[in-house]
């Protein structure tokens, strides 16, 4: 017996009388800033985010990269004043990279980018926030167990915290990507997660309040590792356990253009210096005349017209 593995298209509604958005080729950028190709999901990696809330691709790092970011990551942690003033920030120096890495992106065509707010020099979709996550066995340093957030399929738009979903395409409306600099051993202080309470219709049971609960899960995974999730869906951080090492992550958090949940940018400086692609991540939350060398206009993405000049 064969299976049959093709998959509908869904019927994505557009902006005008519920007309179908059509996607054409080049509505969704296929390489990043730094030109590396997009990586891709596979229909398993869709499944599994839409299903859970959360997706760990493990060791997507090479080992350079890990040992270059870690250092700089430290450096901002222990030693800030080492660096100009401009690049001290989690979006500065090596971890750049990490914004818009050929798999951030390709994960966040997915599930968050707009195809009219797109194109194959822009995303569709724009940078919340990153931070440095540094934590050790210091209580100062450990970090607190405390729940929040899910049932986001049931939340109204206004915050960001809402998850929406049709047979066959998802919206994660604020979408956290944490990148492991150090290996995390299961049960030591990787972030916690209630797996499909994105989707709950029921409420969270006097249970979550307790971090060894059946209700969370986490991960084990080797330094250079990410972790995607949905805001969406309840989560904690863990104390850090590990005597060992410290914990070094970045936590980067990505919405839509046309959203906004913090005031956080980065330093202007940081931003020119970027190649002009990475800097439309951090455009103005606006819809209309949005993206780079168009004029907003007509019922499909392809009835854009090109600035003159």
């Amino acid at each position: 017996m064969t299976m049959n593995t093709t998959y509908g298209d869904p019927y994505v509604v557009d902006k005008n009388l519920g007309q179908k958005l059509q996607l054409s080729p080049g509505d969704l950028p296929s390489t990043n800033a730094d030109g590396e190709a997009v990586v891709e999901l596979t229909q398993e990696q869709k499944y599994l985010f839409d299903t859970r809330g959360w997706l760990l691709l493990p060791a997507v790092l090479s080992q350079p990269e890990i040992d270059s970011m870690r250092e700089f990551a430290l450096r901002l942690q222990l030693e800030p004043e080492s660096l100009a003033e401009h690049e001290r920030c989690a979006v500065a120096g090596p971890l750049q990279r990490l914004a818009d890495h050929p798999v951030v992106v390709g994960f966040l065509n997915e599930f968050l980018a707009f195809p009219h707010l797109s194109s194959p020099s822009c995303y569709g979709f724009r940078m919340e926030s990153a931070s440095l996550r540094y934590r050790t066995t210091d209580p100062e340093l450990q970090g607190k167990f405390g729940p929040h957030n899910g049932s986001g399929m049931f939340r109204f738009a206004q915050d960001s915290h809402h998850y929406q979903c049709i047979p066959g395409k998802a919206f994660s409306g604020l979408t956290r990507v944490v990148w492991e600099l150090t290996a995390v051993r299961r049960g030591t202080g990787g972030t916690l997660l209630a797996t499909g309470s994105h989707k709950a219709a029921y409420t969270s049971p006097e249970s979550t309040q307790d971090p060894d609960s059946a209700v969370w899960e986490t991960y084990d995974c080797p330094a250079g590792s990410v972790l995607f999730f949905t805001e969406a869906l309840a989560h904690s951080t863990a104390p850090w356990t590990n005597e060992q090492n410290p914990r070094v992550s970045i936590f980067n958090l990505y919405n839509s253009v046309g959203s906004r949940w913090g005031s956080w940018n980065p330093p202007e400086e940081l931003t020119q210096q970027m190649p002009a692609m990475r800097q439309t991540l951090f455009r103005g939350t606006h819809c209309a005349d949005n993206v780079p060398g168009y004029r907003y206009g007509g019922q499909n993405q392809q009835d854009r017209q090109p600035l003159e000049g």
